[in-house]
C-alpha cells in the first residue's frame, strides 16, 4: 500500500526541488510538515529529518470526492521524503492499491491510476 523508492539525490535539492516538480504534472503544493521542527517545538525531539509534502490535483480531488466521500481520508496525496542508509527516500500511499479497496468504475480507475502515474513522476525526478 506503500510505494517507495530511494535516490542518490541529497535531501535539500529534493526537498527544495519538489513543489516545482510537481507543479509540472499538474499538482500544487498545499502545505509541507516538517516533522524535526514540529516535534521539536512541542519537546519532542527526533533526529531523523522527515518532511511530507501535501499536494493536490483538483481535478483528481473533485473526481475523487464527487466518487465516493470515504477517498477523502487519502487526500490530499502526500510524499513523505527522508534519509534511510545513506538514501533519500521518498514514499506515497498507493492509489493503484486504493481503488482496489473501494471497488470502482474502471473508467475512474483508469483516471486515478494516471494520477499515481503523474505521483510516481514526481519520486522519479531525481532517478540516477
Amino acid at each position: 500500500m506503500i510505494y517507495t523508492i530511494t535516490s542518490s539525490a541529497t535531501l535539500e535539492t529534493v526537498k527544495e526541488e519538489l513543489e516545482a516538480k510537481a507543479k509540472e504534472v499538474g499538482f500544487g503544493l498545499l502545505n509541507t510538515y516538517e516533522f524535526k521542527k514540529i516535534l521539536k517545538g512541542k519537546g519532542f525531539p527526533i533526529e531523523k529529518d522527515i518532511s511530507v509534502f501535501e499536494l493536490c490535483n483538483p481535478a483528481g480531488a473533485q473526481q475523487a470526492l464527487e466518487y465516493d466521500s470515504e477517498i477523502s481520508v487519502y487526500l490530499p496525496c502526500r510524499i513523505s521524503v527522508y534519509q534511510e542508509k545513506g538514501q533519500t527516500v521518498l514514499s506515497t500511499i498507493g492509489l493503484d492499491e486504493i481503488m482496489t479497496t473501494f471497488h470502482v468504475e474502471e473508467r475512474f480507475a483508469s483516471y486515478m491510476n494516471i494520477l499515481f502515474e503523474n505521483l510516481k513522476q514526481i519520486m522519479h525526478s531525481w532517478d540516477d
